[in-house]
């Protein structure tokens, strides 16, 4: 399965500095409380393990790449890429830390944080839609023109927007991992919102399978009788549970783990298609 890149990346999107404007030498440097975040993040969720991890990372390393800023008319800088090393900053009681400031249009500054989030495969389903939206309807992007943009067919982008048809308390249980982004495609297919939001009640009631969810859609569409899913997991430990939900949110699919004898166990990944697994292994990898 060969890997995609993004067809421009940062530089590609981040104008040229003139030769009189010269870009600012290595070592430039900001006080932590100078720095505020993009009211445009793409990203709305930020998992608490990694943020520690990176903090950690931080208090031993220092913050090795510089934070994409822009100045605000208000003072201080707004953040463009790099809120994660911000925020871990902070939590690593980090004062000062390195910044690359650039003048950038409200435009090219979302633009820039959206493929800094999808080089890095930070972003969950729903936010990578979310951002496509807003490219398309501030920006008056094609979807043809999203794709080029962060290097993705028209398809996955066609595919992604899809997902935002769904009820808000669909898109809430997928924001949350409790379903994944190939439960909230089948559930698109049932005739309308109250039958969409019952199914994906019972989904994570049930922990259905995105097959046996697509059953159930497609027989509420039809008026068929559905074949019965497959039974739920029996009662699994707290730990176990709480095991399951952080890696179903940090993989953005239904994540299984089944603790056998001995210490031994299997970690099972949903996907509800290629390109879900696609995905999937892309952030493995």
């Amino acid at each position: 399965m060969a890997t995609r890149r993004l067809g421009r990346g940062l530089d590609g999107l981040l104008p040229t500095a003139p030769s009189a404007a010269p870009r600012p030498a290595s070592g430039v440097t900001a006080m932590v409380e100078q720095l505020h975040p993009n009211r445009d993040q793409p990203r709305r969720h930020f998992d608490d393990d990694a943020l520690q991890e990176l903090a950690d990372s931080i208090a031993a390393h220092g913050v090795l790449e510089p934070i994409l800023v822009r100045k605000r008319a208000e003072g201080g800088y707004e953040i463009i890429a790099g809120e994660r090393r911000w925020r871990a900053s902070q939590r690593a009681g980090v004062l000062e830390v390195p910044i690359h400031v650039r003048e950038l249009s409200d435009a090219v500054a979302f633009e820039a944080a959206l493929v800094e989030n999808l080089q890095r495969e930070d972003l969950n389903p729903l936010e990578t839609a979310r951002a496509f939206q807003r490219l398309i309807d501030e920006f008056g992007h094609s979807q043809q023109d999203v794709a080029d943009r962060v290097g993705k067919n028209r398809v996955t982008v066609s595919n992604a927007l899809r997902l935002l048809k769904l009820p808000d308390e669909v898109l809430d249980l997928i924001d949350s991992a409790q379903l994944t982004e190939g439960h909230g495609r089948a559930l698109l297919t049932a005739p309308d919102a109250g039958t969409m939001k019952k199914l994906a009640r019972a989904a994570v009631s049930k922990r259905l399978s995105v097959r046996d969810l697509e059953k159930l859609a497609r027989a509420a569409a039809t008026g068929t009788k559905p074949d019965a899913p497959q039974k739920a997991n029996k009662e699994k430990s707290a730990n176990v549970r709480d095991l399951e939900r952080r890696l179903s949110h940090a993989l953005g699919s239904i994540v299984t783990v089944e603790d056998g004898p001995g210490g031994k166990g299997e970690v099972r990944i949903a996907y509800g298609s290629y390109a879900e697994l696609d995905r999937i292994i892309e952030q493995l990898t």
